[in-house]
């Protein structure tokens, strides 16, 4: 077995940053299944969630040698795809758009394609229903919805990563529950509470864009928006 399977993500952090050209592709390899699923669930299309991941993958491997350690590796991925996505719906700027059902994306040469087996049609109807829903809600209660109730992080552990009180990711759970109660109550006979629990756009590894082996060079822009939530990926930001 491969030294850098067994070590832990701060390891293999330090490891990239001191210049192991492998070590940072083991560490997405290993967080790439729930990065992703965060990444699409939040911003709901998966070309611009491919491009934030990436984005945010590139801000993180240009960060590494700045991490501190006063968090967790994971909390402090999670915060930077987070922020990834919140700077590509500022840079939208429009109403969301409905993504294609996944069945009928056929892959292609960008890297985040592959031939998906297609959902029956009422299940592709109610993702994309839901999908609907959860862009609808402020990007604040959808963060805190997809972390929260979606990805099952604890709720101590997702105040970490978006840097806000216990009590107000809470708040924007609560908040962003009852506006999803009222915009898929139409399903509730057919899925249960109504809350986005499946979709077949995020199974693990579906998807998921990979990661260059090596050190590559800064991209310029990467991660960077204005705005109150925003973290500057080269710092950990507690």
């Amino acid at each position: 077995m491969d030294g850098r399977d067994a070590a832990t993500d701060l390891e293999l952090l330090r490891a990239h940053a001191a210049g192991d050209r492998d070590a940072f592709a083991v560490l997405f390899q290993r967080h790439r299944d729930r990065l992703w699923a965060v990444a699409l669930r939040t911003i709901g299309d998966r070309e611009e969630a491919a491009d934030a991941l990436q984005d945010a993958l590139l801000s993180a491997h240009r960060a590494a040698g700045r991490f501190r350690g006063d968090s967790a590796v994971t909390t402090w991925l999670h915060r930077i795809v987070v922020n990834a996505c919140l700077d590509r719906i500022r840079r939208r700027q429009a109403h969301p758009t409905v993504p294609l059902p996944d069945g009928n994306r056929i892959g292609d040469a960008s890297g985040t394609g592959g031939v998906e087996p297609a959902a029956p049609a009422h299940d592709q109807d109610t993702a994309l229903v839901v999908r609907e829903a959860l862009a609808a809600l402020p990007f604040e209660q959808r963060a805190a919805l997809v972390l929260v109730d979606v990805q099952g992080y604890p709720v101590a552990e997702v105040a970490r990563i978006l840097g806000v009180a216990e009590g107000t990711v809470k708040s924007r759970c609560a908040r962003g529950r009852a506006r999803l109660a009222v915009l898929l109550g139409h399903l509730r006979p057919a899925a249960g509470a109504g809350t986005p629990s499946a979709d077949p756009g995020t199974e693990p590894g579906a998807d998921v864009p990979a990661v260059t082996p090596g050190n590559p060079r800064p991209a310029e822009g990467v991660g960077s928006g204005p705005g109150r939530y925003r973290r500057d990926a080269n710092q950990e930001d507690t």
